[in-house]
């Protein structure tokens, strides 16, 4: 790919063709990154080690911790980050590779169409991210969690665990909730947004 298509297809990731896709840009690329980078890494980086179960074994320790996670917050939302970013970020790529330009996107109906498809994308991705993260994780943290671990061949079968910070990974859940729902909200504005400058109630930038 040459200079010409990279620029192009960073400045379409960074300045999408309506003000709300650029408030989301914004939005998801600084404020959900840092939150999750800094933050994510603070709450939940040394979870596995201060993670512990009555009998204090290593052995019963990561055996529960396996179970109370079986994918890691940081990972599952990092995914979830990536993902959602595809379906924009390879409209951008074809946008680039077929030299058009920004402002030409919401003037021609099929382009129009392609990038309000791929809008819908990132909704459809986000919800499902959102139903996976209360499967995976619920809506709250307890102090205790009670491990399962007649697979051990131990002469008990129910080991009780100390989640470690547990308060705080709860609001830190209850925040990558709330980030989701504002993504998909801004999402939805934006195809809003997308039909006023169409029908000539917003002009076109």
């Amino acid at each position: 790919m040459s200079p010409n298509y990279m620029r192009s297809f960073l400045e379409g990731c960074l300045r999408p063709p309506t003000v709300i896709g650029q408030f989301h840009t914004l939005f998801f690329g600084s404020v959900r990154m840092f939150f999750l980078g800094v933050l994510g890494f603070a709450v939940y980086g040394n979870e596995a080690l201060h993670f512990s179960c009555d009998p204090d074994k290593r052995e019963v320790n990561l055996f529960c911790y396996n179970q109370f996670r079986p994918i890691t917050p940081q990972v599952f939302w990092a995914l979830q980050l990536v993902i959602v970013l595809v379906p924009g970020a390879f409209f951008h790529l074809y946008a680039a590779c077929k030299s058009i330009k920004q402002e030409d996107i919401l003037q021609k109906s099929f382009y129009t169409g392609f990038y309000i498809f791929s809008v819908f994308l990132r909704i459809i991705l986000e919800a499902v991210a959102f139903w996976l993260q209360i499967q995976l994780f619920g809506f709250k943290v307890n102090a205790i969690y009670m491990c399962d671990v007649g697979a051990l061949e131990k002469k008990f079968n129910i080991s009780r665990c100390m989640v470690p910070e547990h308060f705080e990974k709860t609001i830190f859940l209850i925040a990558m909730y709330t980030f989701t729902v504002i993504t998909v909200v801004l999402c939805v504005a934006e195809i809003f947004e997308i039909s006023c400058r169409r029908l000539g109630f917003l002009k076109t930038q």
